[in-house]
């Protein structure tokens, strides 16, 4: 019985560390290429850490804030950002638990990304802005409107996130969900599988693109390594995501806030339209539109129509 224990506690010993090796190995090759640079850009200086931004052009101030995932950042604006810069004082941010930010071991919360977008406007852009976001961000900039609606001007959001998916709460399965993923060494393996550029290019053919011949191998890379930097601190956002703890009950902001708002999405998104209409259900003042032949990022697939749209509004 001894001798079956000490076996069975030299091989996952044995398991572990080999896992161990694997996922330094995974990070080093992930991001050995740099593809996200740090200059020109600087930091905020935030309590739950450093918060990269550029900030480029003249003109009213417009803060740009990528989808959240753990592989998104502020290059998903790439397209659109000097272009935008001929017009506006333009900023782009990468949000915590996503590319060259730090990325906290902790819970990361809707209420964390609505303090830290009010924040950074206020101390750092110090004026009223426009917001340009994309995806489950769109809700942090309505639910940052309503709670501080001198710092906010017109809002642009590019494929929000369902109403009915925001309303999701943490249930027992996506709390252990959460739990296995934050594991130090098994839970970094898991996101590691999860965050492969198979997977994330998966992502790109079959979600973010309408068109995979499109779909570029660098943006494929950037997004890889912007998902496994900072040591893949990332998949304490992902375990946040997996657990529903980002996502909240925006309905009563939005009936309220008094913002213009212009909701873009991608024709060829799935339930697009049900989604544009849930959201002037409850505010019929908002603008929407449809870009034909994209899905959930057109600012990278079809970015001079999304451009076009922009100017047009703000």
């Amino acid at each position: 019985m001894k001798h079956k224990l000490k076996t069975t506690l030299v091989l996952t010993t044995m398991a572990v560390g080999c896992l161990h090796v694997i996922n330094k190995c995974i990070i080093t090759a992930s991001t050995i290429k740099d593809l996200l640079p740090i200059h020109p850009g600087k930091y905020f200086d935030w309590r739950f850490g450093k918060v990269f931004y550029r900030k480029s052009g003249s003109g009213a101030p417009l803060l740009l804030v990528h989808d959240l995932d753990p592989a998104s950042s502020s290059y998903e604006w790439s397209q659109l950002e000097q272009k935008l810069a001929q017009n506006y004082t333009v900023y782009a941010l990468d949000l915590p638990g996503c590319g060259r930010s730090d990325k906290p071991n902790l819970t990361y919360t809707n209420y964390l990304y609505v303090q830290l977008i009010s924040e950074f406007t206020e101390k750092i852009i110090k004026k009223k802005t426009h917001v340009a976001a994309t995806g489950i961000s769109g809700s942090f900039a309505i639910m940052a409107c309503n709670n501080n609606p001198d710092l906010f001007d017109k809002l642009f959001l590019i494929s929000p996130e369902s109403l009915k998916k925001l309303n999701q709460i943490p249930s027992k399965s996506s709390k252990m969900a959460k739990l296995l993923i934050d594991c130090p060494i098994i839970g970094t393996f898991l996101y590691h599988v999860q965050k492969s550029k198979s997977n994330i290019e998966y992502d790109f053919t079959e979600k973010y693109f309408s068109n995979p011949f499109k779909v570029q191998r660098r943006q494929v890379d950037i997004y890889h390594e912007s998902s496994h930097r900072k040591e893949s601190g990332g998949k304490y956002l992902y375990s946040s995501l997996r657990g529903n703890y980002v996502n909240i009950n925006i309905g009563h902001a939005l009936q309220k806030i008094d913002n213009s708002i212009f909701i873009v999405s991608g024709k060829d998104t799935e339930n697009s339209s049900s989604i544009l209409d849930s959201y002037v259900e409850l505010n019929p003042a908002i603008e929407t539109a449809t870009i034909p032949n994209t899905k959930q990022l057109p600012q990278l697939e079809a970015p001079e129509e999304v451009y076009k749209l922009m100017r047009i509004f703000l």
